[in-house]
């Protein structure tokens, strides 16, 4: 990109963007002298034990040497913990007046004493196994410090917000049982020595299952990122974006959304991903008529949306997985269309607005007199570059390791290098990228082409972790691991074989440049999982205080009252919470919190209304949530950032940012109820759902259908589609939205869902029906938490073989005995499926449960026939509003 030199004296308000992000994301302390090496030390450290503990050498060393060297799962979350409470007492200042360029004493001995209390359970592992739920004084000691290191280790990183819910779940252990305490929330308490135990001892509380999905997964990948960003791919994506929308209207807004979702595929953080962006694409909105704050919320809105793009998923994607059950190969298949519809959107919103402001594009590049027929080719020839590789990894890497499953590692590292040095030959045919000064002048923009070339090896490293990940069927953290060697080994050579293939000039220095650019990213890596460390072991003290006291039941029942048993309504709670906890938590911490508390509370009651409900469906709505909040005013730190580089007014960013980001609000109500969107639908086997793959065709129609849905939806926000739109216009451009996204909507109106017959009729459906058929089975009984309320809750069973309907009702995990006119319920056995009903319904009240209704789904028209009326509606109102058009809508 040709620039001319810029004023010295510029705004420094990037350097203001990024002391903020240091201070939120790897700590505002960077002591001198003899100090200043301690912090990229241990970090650098910490990153190479992460790699040791994650690679195969330390099984490959034991097998060989007969030495000790392979570390546990409890083990690694130990040292995984010990390292980010030495390194948060080291990079983040305790207090604003704390020092910041050395380390004073008393964090010193914070640093070391938090520390030690990871350690002690290692080192003394063989006698706290033999003494289970029986802790000596000296464990309770070192339980009780090991907590309040992790108290000031949350107030250092992460703030007063999550100390202060952390402090709520402890106060709720140790005064739960207060007979203050209303009876409702109460519960029967516990000695302090058991909640030590529960909490610190074992793999309960801070060492359990969020700890350890950040020191086996998301490590790595925060890990990936940095090296990758560190060794030039972050200006890479940024110089790709330029090329290919720079030209359009408001095209760098359009080039920072590409390219905040491109780096959304590495980058866990919302924050850093606005920095590093918005550094650039910023200055050049506010250049080319964007206001300050509309600049800074496309760029906010745009690095919040890049969490929501796989496989990294701002970190959360990992505990999704681990909390599910689901596999992630599956779920990042599930998060991919949503993602792709919500950036889609975005990019249309960016036009909108370019076009109320009347923009235009930057300059292109000299033409070369292409023919329209050239460009085409020149498109087609990029997306079948595309396919191909897509295709090579698929097939041709899929055929190589069933062919040769001992070879499969040696074919593939193979096919690697020599992909690389053709690359690196293409690269070093061109100059290397610079990174341009945002505040200089655009006087040309690079062509697409040629800026691909120089960083094709970028993707190599993407492509290994898909191929470990897809076609070997690795996990997830060995798969991250190898795509992190691939990146390191690029890191560290691009420059020097560059030099070499260009002649053999500046080797000495390239070399250098190579290791600084890996060391770099390994330090980075390493602070930037200083606070995600923190957050997942405070997140364990929570989810410990759920698992100890059952606490998620008083808040579901709250909620669930405060809802009265209105799905939407409580949809609504949930992410009315999710915003509000997200203001103050990282997003991390935040899904965690929320999902503990609510997911099954979403699950369960759309089974009462017979929604059947998947729980990745579930969590990712209550993630979506918790990244909105990273730009919702008054707190949301995405759009701090954003306003320090703009200039413009943090609270007006953030609500513009939130206002540019409701249709991402939009998505997960709409997942919801429609499944399609995470390319799944959910089908019932022995009476659990399972979630299954939609058919390509039925994915492609979803996807066509949500992104002119979701424009739509845009449009009426914006109140522009080809000019300003009246009142009239915008009510019909929802009423469109809403019958693509929920076409059932009209058709429930039309005809019922349902056929409904009494429960006595049971035997009768059961007969008359197919095996494998769902029957919707309506159950009334007594409230087991309130005796003076009937509950009416409704469950899914499916048909099994038999030729008799008592045969086909055998198998469906629910016993009927007829009562005069009516069928009673037997309480569920333990273990079946619907053994959940015994925590809703008094199986023993006076009033027996019975069966209310029989329900089939009735024959009625396809849902999407109303797709016909929608685009007719959305003709109509582009036949309106082309009268009075001034402008190209595109």
């Amino acid at each position: 990109m040709t620039t001319q030199a810029t004023d010295p004296n510029a705004s420094g308000a990037a350097t203001a963007a990024d002391d903020l992000v240091a201070s939120v994301d790897s700590g505002a302390r960077n002591p001198l002298g003899w100090q200043m090496w301690l912090i990229p030390g241990l970090a650098f450290i910490w990153s190479l034990f992460q790699l040791y503990v994650a690679s195969p050498l330390p099984f490959i060393v034991q097998e060989q040497t007969g030495l000790r060297v392979v570390f546990n799962n409890t083990e690694i979350r130990a040292i995984h913990l010990g390292f980010a409470l030495l390194l948060v007492s080291m990079a983040f200042p305790l207090t604003p007046s704390s020092p910041r360029h050395r380390i004073p004493w008393y964090d010193w001995v914070l640093g070391l004493g938090g520390l030690a209390t990871c350690l002690y359970l290692i080192v003394f592992k063989d006698q706290i196994a033999a003494r289970p739920g029986l802790p000596t004084n000296t464990d309770l000691v070192v339980s009780t410090l090991g907590l309040v290191a992790v108290a000031i280790a949350v107030y250092r990183a992460l703030g007063l917000p999550l100390l202060i819910v952390v402090g709520i779940f402890l106060a709720y252990v140790f005064f739960g049982s207060s007979p203050w305490l209303m009876e409702a929330i109460r519960w029967k308490g516990a000695s302090y020595g058991k909640a030590m135990w529960h909490f610190w001892m074992q793999t309960e509380g801070v060492f359990g299952v969020a700890l350890g999905v950040s020191a086996s997964l998301i490590f790595l990948f925060v890990l990936f990122g940095a090296i990758l960003e560190k060794a030039g791919a972050g200006n890479f994506f940024i110089k790709i974006a330029f090329a290919l929308l720079g030209n359009l209207r408001g095209g760098p807004a359009k080039a920072a959304v590409v390219a905040s979702g491109l780096s959304g595929i590495y980058s866990g953080s919302s924050i850093a991903n606005v920095v590093t962006t918005g550094t650039f694409t910023i200055p050049l909105m506010k250049r080319t008529g964007f206001p300050a704050e509309k600049a800074g919320a496309v760029e906010v809105a745009s690095s919040t949306n890049g969490q929501l793009t796989p496989p990294v998923m701002g970190a959360a994607a990992f505990l999704i997985a681990e909390f599910t059950g689901t596999p992630y190969t599956d779920l990042i298949v599930y998060a991919f269309l949503p993602a792709i519809v919500s950036y889609i959107a975005l990019v249309y919103i960016v036009h909108l607005e370019a076009l109320k402001l009347g923009l235009k594009g930057l300059p292109k590049p000299p033409s070369k007199a292409q023919s329209m027929a050239r460009k085409f080719g020149g498109f087609l020839l990029g997306a079948a570059f595309i396919a191909v590789l897509g295709a090579f990894v698929h097939f041709v890497l899929g055929y190589a390791s069933r062919a040769m499953p001992g070879a499969t590692m040696e074919v593939a590292v193979g096919i690697f290098l020599l992909f690389y040095l053709v690359c690196l030959l293409i690269a070093s045919r061109r100059p290397d990228l610079e990174v341009d000064d945002p505040e200089a002048k655009i006087v040309e923009l690079p062509r697409a082409g040629e800026v691909a070339l120089t960083g094709l090896h970028f993707i190599l490293p993407i492509i290994v972790l898909l191929y470990c990940v897809m076609v070997v069927r690795m996990s997830p953290g060995l798969s991250a691991f190898w795509a992190t060697t691939a990146m390191i080994v690029i890191a560290l050579t691009q420059h020097p074989l560059k030099a070499i293939m260009r002649g053999g000039t500046g080797f000495a220095g390239s070399f250098r440049q190579g290791w600084d650019e890996f060391a770099e990213g390994m330090i980075s890596g390493a602070r930037n999982m200083i606070p995600i460390a923190v957050a997942t072991g405070a997140a364990g003290i929570i989810v410990g205080t759920i698992s100890l006291t059952g606490a998620h039941q008083v808040v579901a029942g709250f909620i669930e009252a405060l809802a009265s048993g209105s799905l939407m309504l409580m949809l609504i709670f949930v992410a009315v919470m999710s915003l509000i906890l997200g203001m103050g938590l990282p997003t991390t911490a935040n899904y965690i919190v929320v999902s503990s508390l609510m997911a099954p509370v979403i699950i369960s009651l759309g089974a009462s209304e017979g929604l059947i409900i998947p729980a990745v469906a579930a969590h990712m709505f209550v993630f979506y949530f918790g990244i909105l909040a990273d730009d919702t005013p008054p707190v949301g730190l995405a759009a701090y950032a954003a306003a320090g580089i703009s200039g413009g007014d943090p609270i007006k960013t953030g609500f513009q940012g939130f206002g540019y980001d409701i249709r991402t609000a939009l998505l997960p109500f709409l997942f919801i109820f429609n499944t399609e969107l995470l390319l799944m639908h959910v089908v019932i086997v022995d009476g659990v759902p399972h979630p299954e793959f939609v058919p390509w065709y039925t994915g492609l129609k979803a996807f066509v259908i949500a992104v002119v849905a979701m424009m739509a939806f845009a449009a009426a926000t914006q109140r522009y589609f080809l000019t300003k739109s009246n009142w009239f216009e915008t009510a019909l451009l929802l009423v469109v939205a809403l019958t693509l996204f929920r076409p059932g909507v009209w058709l429930d109106m039309v005809q019922p869902p349902y056929v409904e017959r009494p429960g006595t009729a049971i035997y009768d459906v059961a007969a008359a029906e197919p095996a494998g058929t769902n029957l919707r089975l309506e159950l009334v009984g007594t409230d087991f938490n309130n005796p003076d309320r009937r509950n009416s809750i409704f469950v899914v069973v499916p048909l099994g073989e038999g030729a008799t309907a008592e045969d086909k009702l055998a198998d469906v995990g629910l016993t009927f005995f007829e009562d005069g006119d009516t069928l009673t319920v037997e309480e569920p056995f333990p273990g079946t499926p619907f053994a959940y009903l015994s925590q809703d319904f008094d199986f023993y009240a006076d009033d027996p449960v019975i069966l209310q209704t029989v329900q089939t789904n009735a024959e009625r028209l396809p849902k999407e026939i109303f797709y016909i009326p929608a685009f007719l509606v959305l003709a109509l109102v582009v036949v309106m509003q082309r009268r009075r058009q001034t402008e190209p809508a595109f």
